[in-house]
């Protein structure tokens, strides 16, 4: 029997928060598209799953198992590869590991862990499964799946290759139809809520009495809450909260609000942490993977990405209005049907006079100590605590912060960082090597630096990083009488040292491998940051 529905606070999963790993799980159950999905077959796809690395149980994980998985998920490099283990090792930790777990239609253990981790890619319109019936992929679910290459090399190693560009339009098409009373969900709650935010940042911009930099973060639980699509009235609670609390009202408050107004103290007790942090922090992360927000503030306030003010038009106009569906498989045809006119739409381009005062301002939000200190805890593998950089997935924020520390140490140089960015100055994702440019170029007087960065350690840095880095090189060479390029990574691995030594000889090219502490101490301590090569 289906449980009633009831009004219930948006609370994404965080099964899944990087769209890299959505694409990771999505290209291995891309193997299985067609085949009718039993609960077998659930705990087998699981089996993959752990193959690949992509999900890791703690129990039984020998040393041979740990050496494999010694680079980290797909979900957090840009490149990235492991080694996969074997068909005996992955049935090890399914037995090792059995699941206490349970979701409707499916058996308890692995089948519904199973169901869990691709709930989420479900309800965006990525893949639909039941029991008993064929998985079946939806056309931009199997372009997001495919849009990372895996590919087998020698000795059983697993390598992918993701391509950034495709996940912002794959998420925006779920995300501006995404209902919150879907069939997969079975909620009261009655909006959109990708249109309820813009909707409601609109109208507070447009307030003369506020600042224009659209939400607090400490509003967002009144956004997670709220019952309907009416819009007018979410903006007119926020008013009056600004003008009894302004722009700080307290934890209490707010759950207050939340509890007693807007459920009527009809919602299970949840504590102040989880509605004015866990829950908003995963909403701005999901929501961010539209590109359609900005943070601003130092991250105190949610806006509009006024870079792709066309796409945000447009979503409003078409998606403000809807149809309810009553079965998964209706909806789930509307949410997975391609917009065309929505991923057509170009943002605004943001040259490279914009990219260099982005860069200046941002130096004088972060100070070098602070810059210093995030690139350090990139190195140790130390999660963030700053309320901008927490949002920015590690190998998104190693290229900002590389940014960052070369136009602090350097102000002079010309730094072009080829990421994309939000109104901001953000980055939304990594430079993805796009056609043959390499993640910061750098002009000095008459000398070009590359900037390659990259979280990849071990054999797949050798492997995967150094001849795209020279290509990159050779490439940017011809716009620069002198060029070189630093390789910047937690760790250099011994193998990747000898390639780069190898390329120096066979085509001249100077490429500096360092660790991110060593590059920091480098720029510290130089008065220029092209490095004359000793002979």
């Amino acid at each position: 029997m289906q449980k009633k529905a009831i009004y219930k606070p948006l609370l994404f999963t965080t099964t899944i928060r990087s769209p890299r790993r959505v694409k990771g799980l999505l290209n291995v159950l891309s193997q299985f598209d067609g085949k009718i999905l039993s609960n077998a077959l659930a705990g087998k796809i699981m089996g993959e799953i752990i193959k690949y690395g992509l999900y890791r149980p703690t129990k039984g994980v020998t040393i041979e198992i740990e050496r494999k998985w010694g680079a980290k998920r797909i979900s957090e490099k840009s490149t990235i590869g492991i080694e996969l283990l074997s068909d005996k090792e992955a049935l090890r930790l399914l037995e090792k590991n059995p699941q206490d777990h349970k979701e409707a239609g499916f058996e308890r253990g692995w089948p519904s862990r199973f169901a869990t981790i691709f709930d989420f890619a479900k309800e965006l319109g990525f893949v639909y499964f039941w029991i008993r019936e064929p998985i079946k992929f939806s056309k931009i679910g199997l372009r997001l799946a495919h849009s990372i290459k895996i590919k087998i090399k020698e000795n059983n190693i697993l390598v992918a290759e993701p391509h950034p560009e495709f996940e912002q339009q794959a998420f925006l098409n779920a995300l501006a139809k995404s209902q919150r009373n879907n069939p997969f969900v079975r909620v009261l709650n009655e909006n959109v809520p990708l249109v309820l935010l813009l909707k409601v940042i609109k109208k507070l911009n447009a307030d003369k009495n506020f600042n224009n930099a659209g939400i607090s973060k400490l509003e967002l639980p009144l956004v997670i809450y709220w019952k309907d699509n009416d819009t007018e009235k979410l903006y007119l609670r926020i008013k009056k909260l600004r003008k009894n609390f302004g722009y700080s009202p307290s934890w209490e408050t707010i759950s207050d609000i939340c509890r007693d107004e807007i459920m009527q103290g009809q919602d299970i007790k949840r504590s102040n942490k989880s509605i004015m942090v866990d829950y908003p922090d995963e909403f701005i992360r999901k929501m961010r993977l539209t590109g359609l927000i900005s943070l601003r503030g130092g991250g105190r306030f949610i806006d509009i990405n006024r870079n792709e003010q066309k796409k945000v038009n447009y979503v409003l106009k078409k998606y403000s209005k809807y149809k309810k569906y009553d079965t998964e498989k209706k909806y789930f045809k509307y949410i997975s049907a391609i917009d065309k006119n929505l991923i057509s739409f170009e943002g605004k381009q943001v040259t490279v006079r914009e990219r260099d005062k982005f860069l200046v301002e941002w130096t004088r939000i972060y100070s070098w100590k602070q810059i210093k200190l995030e690139m350090l805890n990139l190195a140790r593998k130390r999660l963030s605590r700053d309320d901008i950089l927490k949002y920015l997935s590690n190998p998104i924020r190693l290229e900002f912060l590389t940014a960052l520390a070369i136009k602090t140490k350097f102000p002079d140089i010309e730094v072009i960082p080829n990421y994309p960015v939000d109104d901001e100055g953000l980055p939304t994702s990594t430079a993805g090597g796009v056609g043959d440019k390499g993640d910061i170029e750098c002009y000095e007087d008459v000398n070009g630096v590359l900037l390659e960065v990259t979280m990849s350690e071990g054999r797949i840095q050798t492997m995967m990083e150094v001849w795209p880095i020279a290509r990159h090189l050779e490439e940017f060479s011809k716009d620069a009488k002198n060029s070189m390029c630093y390789f910047v990574a937690p760790s250099i691995f011994k193998d990747s040292i000898r390639q780069i030594e190898f390329v120096r000889e066979k085509d001249n090219l100077f490429i500096l491998p360092k660790t991110i502490k060593e590059f920091l101490d480098y720029i510290d301590s130089e008065e220029k940051l092209y490095h004359v090569l000793s002979v």
